[in-house]
């Protein structure tokens, strides 16, 4: 028989899941943290790994991976000034976690041409 207290932990562990999904979710998250896991970049760089997204939608989004805590901005003071983003732990971590899911879906999700 499941307690009061073990149905909210599940209903809470089940919320946490859902976050996390939206997070990774939402439109070039995924290939922008990929493109991060190569080092840190600047903007410039990261709109050459990601092709098809433009600037605005680039900026809000790093901007979002900041506040989520995924990406850390640096200023590099120079002339000119330089600004890199780099991944955070927590983000490297949720990359090291999507690589089963990766497997899963190459052993029994067909490629998206057949869909």
């Amino acid at each position: 028989m499941t307690t009061p207290f073990e149905t909210r932990a599940r209903e809470e562990s089940c919320l946490r899941i859902v976050r996390a999904l939206d997070i990774i979710g939402t439109r070039w998250t995924g290939p922008i943290l990929l493109a991060g896991a190569r080092g840190a970049r600047r903007f410039k760089e990261y709109r050459a790994m990601v092709p098809g997204i433009s600037d605005p939608q680039l900026t809000l989004r790093l901007k979002q991976l900041q506040e989520r805590h995924l990406v850390a901005r640096t200023v590099v003071p120079s002339t000119p000034v330089q600004i890199t983003y780099a991944l955070t732990p927590e983000a490297e971590e949720l990359i090291a976690t999507l690589h089963p899911l990766a497997q899963w879906s190459e052993r029994h999700l067909p490629p998206s041409s057949d869909v």
